[in-house]
């Protein structure tokens, strides 16, 4: 099985739950590449102006503009799309890659990274995702401050199931 992880990652949440399911999806004869999104502001924001920069982004409905990448998504099984929430929605960087790739016809699994309520994200990011199957959803609260052994442990078991 050949599978792809996308993802953003703005405070490396979701880059750190994309390196450890990479390790279990990539486990055995399996593939597993992953293609992290990068926006070309990537500026930095603390504090409050994080806030609303982001939930700016998220109220206006504003597609940040992602720096170059190449993906041919029909040389792949299983792909694993993933973001953190912002303001109850997933991460900009992530709608922008789903309005300028067409994905279809395809098994996929979604996650994001939060610190206190996923929303209504992972519905959201299903809705855009029509003509696919959704093997798996998942979400993690604040990964980079758990325990690494049962985040490592809990990702292996999501993962067995897709």
């Amino acid at each position: 099985m050949k599978t792809l992880i996308i993802y953003y990652s703005y405070e490396g949440n979701s880059a750190l739950v994309a390196g450890e399911l990479k390790k279990a999806a990539g486990a055995g004869p399996s593939v597993c590449d992953i293609l992290e999104l990068k926006t070309e502001d990537d500026t930095k924001r603390t504090g409050f102006a994080k806030y609303l920069w982001g939930g700016k982004q998220v109220f206006t409905h504003k597609s940040p503009k992602l720096k170059p990448y190449t993906v041919n998504i029909e040389e792949y099984d299983l792909i694993i799309l993933g973001a953190p929430v912002w303001a109850g929605s997933p991460a900009p960087a992530l709608l922008s890659f789903l309005g300028e790739t067409k994905i279809s016809g395809k098994k996929l699994a979604l996650f994001c990274c939060h610190a206190g309520g996923k929303g209504k994200a992972l519905d959201k990011l299903k809705a855009l995702l029509p003509g696919n199957t959704i093997a798996g959803e998942i979400d993690f609260i604040n990964p980079a401050g758990q325990d690494r052994p049962a985040l490592t442990k809990q990702i292996e078991e999501w993962v067995k199931g897709l």
